[in-house]
């Protein structure tokens, strides 16, 4: 519910009500404010405070075949572009990682700059990858990508001259951890649900409010977030963790 207790467990902070207070002002009048100003308000300051952290909500497999089976390597990535200041994390980098189902497409669209069959791609503070074969199970379904990778690619080597149109996220499968991760939408189907008239506010709740996922696959750094600690899954958008769950 939009109460400030609800803000606060899914991760609205102090500044972000405050400003979108000042923003609105004071009315004589009663009227109805949107609630992507209240969004803009909590993007706006988490984008200087939260970390950049890689997550997989709809995972699938990807397995580089030229990459030595038990070799792990450390990468580096920045914890925040807009505040250097906060460092940087290790991210681990093998043989077979995640990444989501949207970045690949078997047919891909005009200006589809992701995954697809003998298309390359880049993958976030790590290398350049091509899809070389595609595994599908009884169903059709692509459950796997059998792909090449290019190692003097490598992020911040400068060795060369190869360059991908796309970059994607990703985790390694070894090292990942699976997380539930819940997606919320308005509450409402309307703007102004009590300015029906006629009707009750609750013919206008909406069933698709909340989305529930069971099988996101998150960069192991996360393991030690604490409860209500805040993030951007890089590409996805701003969570934190759940106070009531954690």
């Amino acid at each position: 519910m939009p109460t400030l207790c609800g803000l606060r467990r899914r991760g609205y902070t102090p500044e972000s009500i405050r400003n979108f207070s000042e923003r609105v002002g004071m009315a004589k009048r009663e009227n109805t404010i949107d609630v992507s100003l209240l969004e803009f308000s909590v993007r706006e300051d988490l984008n200087l405070k939260a970390k950049r952290v890689m997550a997989v909500l709809n995972p699938i497999k990807v397995v580089i075949t030229n990459y030595p089976d038990d070799q792990t390597e450390d990468l580096e990535a920045v914890n925040n572009p807009e505040d250097l200041s906060m460092g940087t994390r290790t991210l681990p980098f093998s043989k077979e990682i995640f990444i989501d189902k949207d970045d690949f497409r078997e047919v891909p669209p005009p200006k589809f700059h992701r995954l697809s069959p003998g298309k390359e791609v880049r993958l976030r503070y790590a290398y350049i990858i091509r899809c070389d074969e595609i595994i599908k199970d009884k169903n059709s379904e692509v459950v796997e990508l059998r792909c090449t990778y290019f190692p003097d690619t490598k992020s911040g080597s400068g060795t060369s001259s190869k360059k991908a149109k796309g970059t994607i996220h990703w985790v390694s499968a070894k090292h990942a951890f699976e997380a539930e991760v819940r997606l919320y939408d308005r509450l409402f189907s309307v703007e102004d649900p009590e300015g029906e008239e006629g009707k009750d506010f609750t013919e206008f709740l909406n069933p698709n409010s909340l989305e529930i996922i069971n099988i996101c696959k998150l960069e192991p750094s996360l393991k030690s977030a604490l409860p209500g600690e805040k993030f951007q899954f890089e590409r996805i958008g701003y969570f934190c963790v759940d106070t009531k769950y954690s």
